[in-house]
């Protein structure tokens, strides 16, 4: 047993047992998507299943209906595939979930309601998207729905009961359920303003004009509402197939049976070479025991999508799923023999991984002793720096091995209170908050409650400021007198680090301030250090001179209670960002190690990033090798030699197998848990300790 029990007492969910007939996706699966063209109707049947027991996958999500139905449909507000009568039967979707049973893989059906045709469209202008000029969002000849409208809240539940009644379909997925702001080509369109949104927002936020974009007042408040609306959608619709199937599950937002991510490159996007982990670890946090779908695109963009995908780029997609728990998925366009994807063979090779070790991926969930908090719905001015915050936050995580999970700044206050099978902060040794501002009163009351019983909260920037103080009981702001937000008033400001500095300099370590630098004023019983520097001019050389230390610190920490809540007031994650200074780097993990987070080993490459779990199997440890992470790439991956980790246990000494090299590997007992070797290590391996 492993010292972070305590953690896998909060990872069971509080939830009730799930029963494994009715409940199949609690088990691990594989998937393959075919997002069928209307051109596709007539594809073979057998021999897509050929291709998917080959390629590892035990469920074919495949389109059923909505914008197109491949079957029969007899509802008015439905079209069926015009190309089903290339088909003898003239039902894909009858033909193809009886031969998949045959052979032990489910299908689910794919459903696309975001969109209906001109006709139906202008039968039925009460179903549709209106931007605040009244213009309807058209694209490609196809309409825009509403969720508040009568399509979804009426029509759509029809639709499911239909295929329902006549298909043994293992579930839903709901492509594109949301307020529809933007468009296929990104082009901008604005709020709804539909009748049905006006009467809704108005009722939600009175006396709130509905907003138009994001810079208009109220559109926070909008946020909201859409959120609100599309949870409310989600339990209904869900509820409603486990009435007709109660084997069923519905695929969509952190608030259905099975998470959805779409992991997938664009064109002129900047790329995050840890999207995927990213996201999966958020649901995770949030629901341990909800299974996350990363749907992996093997194309390069919509608009490009006969390109594949370059093969190391895919690989991570998977990696990065099955490292954090989720259920890998691989989607094409058409048919499979239509998608000749050089991809798709290390696809397959990740997939059938997946399916050999299955016994691993039960049950996978976090073991993580840091809680890194990202701010979600922040204000637009400040989206982009925050998320620069949020970025470096994670790089310097990763790469000092401290094992993490990550989590929506909206749902701390749904783990501090944790029912429905939501995860909770209890086990978390530190949580960090990357510069999400003010805190909503539930959140506060969940990290006070979670400090008062030991723990530590690291906010930086403008995180749990509100009113001119700290917003938490413990925080070390007594007061917060200003901020510097703007490029001109941090531009030249310094916090002077800690360690080693060179004899008699009067600056010490200075690293710059990017971003923001919040003045305060500590609390009289706080600890402080990281003096800032007042600034002064930096041009022309002659006057490059004039520097002084200030009396409000870059750091401060107070414990009360047996936690600790400390507070770095300024971005510091987005000097390491932006900038890529180590030494900042290596200031803010000291900071959180001496917080009580504890470390993978020492002497590890930075470029071997640790993620740690449990699953039914024991404790397994993936090692994911980011020596491939380029500038907008990914190359192939130098190998690393072994190193030695060093993990908390109590209890003997376990046994250690490396499944990718297929081998055990030596473990020793330590002063304080365990020792570690690794295999040489590819582009990941995977340690099992039972």
């Amino acid at each position: 047993m492993t010292a972070t029990d305590a953690r896998s007492a909060r990872a069971g969910d509080q939830a009730a047992p799930a029963s494994p007939g009715a409940e199949w996706w609690r088990a691990p699966f594989r998937t393959f998507q075919t997002n069928l063209r209307e051109i596709d109707a007539d594809l073979d049947v057998g021999e897509v299943l050929d291709f998917l027991e080959a390629f590892g996958a035990n469920v074919w999500l495949l389109s059923v209906g909505g914008i197109v139905s491949n079957y029969p449909t007899a509802l008015a507000s439905q079209t069926s595939n015009p190309a089903l009568a290339g088909r003898t039967s003239g039902d894909l979707v009858g033909d193809a979930v009886p031969a998949a049973a045959e052979r032990g893989i489910r299908v689910l059906g794919r459903m696309d309601f975001s969109k209906v045709d001109r006709r139906r469209a202008e039968e039925h202008p009460e179903w549709l998207f209106v931007n605040a000029h009244g213009e309807n969002q058209v694209y490609n000849g196809l309409v825009s729905v509403c969720p508040s409208g009568p399509y979804y809240q009426q029509q759509v539940f029809e639709v499911i009961t239909e295929v329902l009644t006549r298909y043994d379909i293992a579930g839903f997925f709901l492509n594109w359920m949301s307020f529809n702001e933007v468009d296929y080509s990104r082009t901008y369109w604005g709020v709804c303003h539909c009748l049905a949104c006006r009467e809704g927002f108005a009722a939600f936020a009175p006396g709130t004009p509905l907003p138009q974009e994001p810079s208009s007042p109220g559109y926070r408040t909008w946020q909201d509402y859409a959120r609100l609306t599309l949870d409310d959608l989600t339990a209904r619709l869900r509820a409603h197939i486990r009435s007709l199937a109660p084997s069923a599950a519905l695929i969509l937002g952190d608030r259905a049976d099975i998470v959805f991510h779409e992991a997938n490159n664009g064109v002129g996007r900047p790329l995050w070479h840890h999207l995927t982990a990213e996201h999966v670890s958020a649901a995770k946090a949030y629901r341990p025991q909800v299974p996350v779908l990363v749907n992996a695109v093997g194309f390069v963009d919509m608009p490009y999508r006969l390109a594949g995908e370059e093969p190391n780029h895919f690989a991570q997609f998977l990696i990065q799923a099955i490292a954090h728990g989720a259920v890998p998925s691989t989607y094409v366009m058409g048919r499979p023999s239509d998608s000749p994807y050089a991809n798709l063979t290390v696809a397959g090779e990740l997939t059938r991984f997946h399916r050999d070790h299955a016994d691993v991926y039960a049950g996978l969930r976090p073991d993580a002793d840091v809680l890194l908090v990202r701010g979600d719905r922040i204000e637009p001015d400040r989206a982009e720096g925050v998320r620069s915050e949020f970025e470096g936050l994670y790089l310097t995580l990763t790469e000092s091995h401290l094992p993490f999970d990550v989590l929506s700044s909206t749902r701390i206050a749904d783990l501090g209170s944790p029912g429905d099978g939501v995860g909770s902060l209890t086990g978390y040794r530190v949580v960090v908050l990357a510069d999400v501002g003010e805190l909503a009163p539930a959140a506060v009351t969940a990290l006070d409650r979670f400090v008062a019983v030991g723990g530590s909260v690291l906010a930086t920037g403008s995180s749990a400021l509100a009113a001119g103080a700290g917003q938490l009981a413990a925080s070390p702001v007594r007061r917060h007198l200003a901020s510097l937000t703007s490029v001109e008033t941090t531009r030249a400001a310094y916090v002077r680090l800690d360690g080693t500095t060179p004899s008699g300099h009067p600056w010490g370590r200075p690293a710059p301030v990017i971003g923001a630098l919040h003045i305060i004023e500590p609390h009289p019983d706080a600890s402080v250090a990281l003096p800032t520097l007042g600034r002064a001019p930096y041009g022309p050389p002659e006057k490059c001179y004039g520097h002084t230390e200030a009396d409000h610190p870059g750091y401060a920490e107070r414990t009360l209670d047996g936690g600790t809540v400390a507070h770095l007031p300024w971005t510091v994650g987005r000097v390491y960002r932006e900038q890529g200074l180590r030494a900042v780097r290596d200031e803010i993990a000291t900071r959180i190690r001496t917080l009580g987070a504890r470390p993978i080993g020492t002497g590890i490459p930075e470029q071997l990033e640790v993620v740690r779990g449990r699953s039914d199997a024991g404790t397994v440890v993936h090692l994911l090798n980011r020596s491939g992470d380029a500038v907008q790439r990914f190359l192939d991956p130098v190998p690393i030699a072994p190193v030695e980790l060093r993990l908390p246990w109590t209890g003997p000494t376990p046994r250690a197998r490396a499944l990718v090299a297929g081998v055990e590997v030596p473990v020793s007992a330590t002063e304080d848990g365990i020792r570690v070797t690794t295999p040489t290590i590819g582009g990941f391996e995977v340690l099992v300790l039972d």
